[in-house]
């Protein structure tokens, strides 16, 4: 009998998974390696010294606007100080007049009571809402014009001293609001000066050097440019003398009529302002070397605008205290016509200003870490210029 065939499936050969564990530990090993590149990948290249100068500049700059942010919060803080302190004087003096019409008024009621019986003019002056009573006529026409008067004195008083109450309330809610843009002003400039601080302190020796040749590369510039403009200043000078002196000889092989008219009141009025610009460059002067400290006005240290008020106001001219204020007074001047004691503002945010000392040199006070020192006008973008007076 023929063997019988089989029926058992065959075994089907089960594939061994080495492959997978060996794509596997490859793909680990790839991401491995890639983790390892990234961790240890070059950071982001250290900004040249150029770049850090710039970047200095700008937060110095900053930290100028944001002083005077301050200075002209501090201020329209003061004068708002003074405006609540008024006003509450003025809210006392009022709740005074208002006591005294509401004795007044006591006293009439008093004298009802004391009568014999309470009668509505006493109900009138007893209770808590006068205002109730005031549009009664029969009530009126009971009164005593003295009666009447006193009423009328009471209700003006009332109203009086409820508006000021209410101004005084706004004016508080404005001191508070100016306050606190004193306070943020305050934070900006501290911030900008930490950044530039903490960005010099990061720099090596070898930058700082480095950083120091290009401020005096920067300077050596200024400098040439304000020697240039002292040039065309006295080539100016030289040529108007020679007119002048022209016109004097004209006028005097003439017939001599009139001669001396008006000439006796420009002389003057220049003669007054060379006096004045010449008492603000001697208060400047004695200024050199004294701290650059932000908000500050004198006499120990200055920042910029406080330096070219303290100066201007040794000379008997008052002007404001922000460089935003201060661009606004006198007449505007030309960088080619500035004479001494004429005001030069920098930056297109009108963010520094210094004194004018002629052949394009000026005397201000620079920045945080400096101290007040002549500089030539070109070492910041000029914005413009002024005479005060």
């Amino acid at each position: 009998m023929p063997a019988l065939a089989s029926h058992r499936k065959p075994r089907t050969r089960v594939r061994t998974t080495a492959p997978a564990v060996g794509l596997t530990t490859a793909a680990l090993a790839s991401v491995t390696l890639l983790s390892t590149q990234s961790a240890t990948a070059a950071p982001d290249p250290k900004p040249g010294i150029e770049d850090v100068q710039k970047k200095v500049d700008e937060l110095y700059r900053q930290a100028g606007t944001a002083t005077q942010q301050y200075n002209q919060a501090k201020e329209a803080s003061a004068a708002q100080r003074a405006k609540v302190d008024a006003l509450l004087d003025d809210v006392a003096k009022r709740a005074d007049k208002l006591n005294e019409a509401r004795r007044t008024l006591g006293a009439y009621a008093a004298a009802q009571y004391r009568s014999g019986s309470i009668t509505p003019n006493a109900t009138f002056f007893l209770a808590d809402d006068p205002q109730s009573y005031f549009d009664q006529s029969q009530l009126m026409d009971r009164m005593t014009s003295r009666q009447q008067q006193a009423i009328t004195d009471f209700r003006t008083q009332q109203a009086k001293a409820s508006k000021k109450r209410a101004e005084a309330v706004r004016s508080l809610e404005t001191l508070t609001t100016t306050q606190n843009t004193l306070r943020t002003s305050k934070q900006d400039v501290r911030t900008k000066l930490g950044e530039a601080r903490t960005l010099l302190s990061k720099l090596t020796a070898e930058e700082k050097a480095r950083l120091a040749e290009i401020e005096r590369k920067k300077e050596a510039e200024a400098r040439r440019k304000a020697e240039e403009l002292a040039k065309q200043q006295a080539a100016a000078k030289a040529e108007a003398d020679r007119k002048a002196e022209e016109a004097a000889k004209e006028s005097g092989s003439g017939s001599g009529t009139g001669t001396g008219s008006g000439t006796g009141t420009g002389t003057g009025s220049d003669s007054d302002a060379t006096t004045k610009a010449e008492k603000v460059l001697a208060f400047a002067r004695a200024q050199i070397g004294k701290p650059y400290v932000w908000g500050a006005t004198g006499p120990a240290s200055y920042d910029c605008s406080g330096l070219t008020q303290a100066a201007w106001k040794s000379a008997g001219v008052d002007i404001p205290r922000t460089t935003w204020d201060q661009v606004k007074i006198g007449t505007r001047v030309a960088t080619a016509d500035l004479r001494p004691g004429d005001l030069v503002f920098f930056y297109d945010d009108i963010s520094h200003v210094g004194i004018y000392k002629g052949d394009g040199m000026m005397i201000h006070a620079p920045k945080p870490g400096a101290n007040v020192r002549e500089e030539s006008i070109y070492y910041m973008p000029i914005h413009g210029s002024v005479r005060p007076a």
